[in-house]
């Protein structure tokens, strides 16, 4: 029929519109393209499945499309309304919906199958299949909403129970050898129930004990893991375009994961297993040395006076929604002859690309982004870093303490300026919750306040100069 090579050309489009997306999305020129060139393909690939498919149902179309109308609303006004500060929320969120959804297609397959097929023994193919997509769909929900938790704010602190890599290896073992019982000796819809179970505890019990500063990496795991999840629904269904979609974003993800945790110089292993992060809560000021602070006006007078400034952004910017107001700052400087550079750090913020995304919106030019292996070597020629709510990724001690959990960790290398000013709200840890040494060096002066405030005051001495 002439339909289903209409129906494989749309998945042919979607697929190809899929690779040349991902592709422009590795830059932050083209990549807006990409998303655009990849959601066009998405619904390319969805219409022909709607229209093209054999099984052509009046009341299924209209569920479909009620669905489709019901999620696009609540996604729309979700994103609309959710600051930069809460879009890590949002994408484990909508990460975390995209396992559920993974888990919910095997599970309904499995019983449609059941009721629909002359044949109740299945295909060891379809089994492993259904398997696959529900356990690792089902661990992608769980965790990603626990995720969302930490990263909300509503679970502070990581739980931590005795043995808890113990427990959480035999809970695996217990979901697999389930899994096994249930693809050989017993395919009943209750114990698939029970797979399922054990799957979400996992999730669970995956993501509660690791840290705040693993959680742009495991966000990125659990991303994988959605993708994964998706290519198993392709297998399912025998269907192009979702096993596509899920190897491309499967792999991505764990690209993205592998080249984080060579970021932080930590093996994967390590941030599962390792789960640093927020249980330090730093030693005493005392012990470190002292710490100075510096006013606007004088701040105004070192910046204005300088050759080169190089801003390194943190989630203290994203919080006080200050970056068009940096923006503002590097406008000023440069008009006044000022080399104004953005340094950013690979895990800088709550996730990947964060940094990046925040300061696009302020329209910063991509050119002036510059990544920790680039701007390290101009850090000894800079005369002026300006630290904003960033603490963990220039914090010393990765590269002086072998004690501390961050020891190793590639950072960018600030302390080599001649002036180094960071602006926080207070003197509280970062997100991996141990005290910072750089605010003790004598070339460090601390200009405390409200990001957006203080720089606001700041920009105000610099006019008035």
């Amino acid at each position: 029929m002439i339909s289903n090579y209409l129906l494989e050309i749309s998945y042919l489009i979607g697929s190809v519109s899929f690779i040349a997306g991902l592709k422009l999305m590795g830059h932050p020129k083209t990549a807006r393209k990409g998303n655009i060139i990849g959601a066009v393909g998405m619904t390319i690939a969805i219409f022909g499945t709607i229209f093209l498919h054999h099984n052509f149902n009046p009341l299924i179309i209209t569920l479909i499309f009620a669905a489709i109308g019901l999620g696009t609303i609540v996604g729309w006004m979700t994103a609309k309304r959710v600051p930069m500060t809460k879009m890590p929320e949002l994408v484990s969120l909508f990460n975390g919906m995209g396992g559920a959804c993974a888990a919910l297609i095997s599970i309904i397959e499995y019983y449609h199958s059941q009721n629909h097929s002359s044949d109740t023994h299945q295909n060891i193919g379809t089994i492993i299949a259904i398997l696959g997509g529900m356990i690792i769909g089902s661990v992608s929900f769980s965790g990603s909403i626990i995720a969302f938790l930490k990263l909300n704010g509503t679970m502070k602190k990581p739980v931590r129970l005795p043995s808890y890599n113990i427990i959480n290896i035999l809970i695996l073992i217990a979901t697999l050898v389930l899994a096994i019982y249930f693809s050989i000796i017993d395919n009943h819809f209750t114990m698939l129930m029970l797979v399922f179970a054990f799957a979400i505890l996992y999730g669970v019990l995956f993501t509660i004990p690791i840290g705040g500063a693993d959680m742009p990496v495991v966000i990125s795991l659990l991303n994988s893991f959605t993708g994964l999840a998706a290519a198993f629904g392709g297998f399912l269904y025998d269907n192009k375009i979702m096993l596509t979609g899920g190897i491309l974003v499967g792999s991505a993800g764990t690209l993205l994961t592998l080249a984080m945790c060579k970021a932080m110089n930590r093996p994967l292993s390590n941030v599962i297993f390792g789960a640093f992060g927020g249980s330090s809560a730093g030693e005493s000021t005392d012990t470190k040395g002292n710490i100075k602070d510096i006013s606007a006006s004088d701040l105004a007078v070192l910046l204005a006076y300088s050759k080169k400034v190089v801003i390194v952004p943190g989630y203290g910017l994203a919080v006080a929604q200050a970056q068009h107001t940096i923006k503002e700052l590097e406008d000023l400087l440069e008009s006044k002859g000022v080399e104004v550079k953005y340094a950013i750090h690979p895990v800088a913020g709550r996730m990947p690309g964060h940094m990046n995304v925040l300061l696009a919106e302020a329209n910063v030019s991509y050119d002036k982004l510059v990544e920790m292996e680039e701007i390290n070597p101009e850090f000894e020629q800079t005369d002026v870093v300006l630290v904003i709510g960033a603490n963990d990724v220039v914090n010393p001690a990765a590269k002086t303490d072998p004690s501390s959990p961050i020891y190793g960790m590639p950072i960018l290398e600030v302390d080599k300026a001649k002036h180094i000013i960071v602006n926080k709200r207070s003197m509280s840890a970062g997100y991996a919750g141990i005290d910072n040494l750089l605010f003790y060096n004598p070339k460090c002066s601390m200009y405390f306040g409200d990001a957006k405030k203080a720089l606001t005051d700041l920009i105000s001495e610099i006019k008035s100069l």
